[in-house]
């Protein structure tokens, strides 16, 4: 691990942070949920994960129109949590994700995006 001197922890690489970013989400799932943000997210049931997943959506889509970049980045970090509740919630995994983005490495999005029309 790298230093971090602007926190003054050692840093993870970004594939560390958000794996365990997930495991942290997917051992939520049998908290209490009046202990836990998470735990009462899943609580809650799908639907309500995904509308907080599609809500943090478009407040990141939002910073993007507005061009703050701080703000950005503060959302994008919202979008990728809620979005580890989704797949916690639905048994995924994010090892399935990578290697889905895996499978489209030196593909055309272009030609991703044909090959679903079948």
């Amino acid at each position: 691990m790298k230093r971090d001197d602007k926190k003054g922890t050692a840093a993870m690489s970004n594939v560390t942070v958000l794996d365990a970013l997930y495991e942290t989400i997917a051992t939520r799932k049998d908290a209490d949920p009046g202990s836990s943000y998470t735990a009462s997210l899943f609580a809650r049931g799908t639907g309500k994960c995904a509308q907080k997943l599609g809500e943090e959506a478009v407040e990141t889509v939002t910073a993007a129109m507005s061009g703050e970049r701080e703000q950005i980045i503060f959302e994008s970090a919202d979008l990728i949590y809620h979005l580890f509740v989704v797949l916690a919630q639905t048994g995924i995994t994010p090892d399935e994700v990578y290697t889905e983005l895996q499978n489209r490495t030196g593909q055309s999005g272009l030609d991703e995006k044909a090959s679903r029309k079948k």
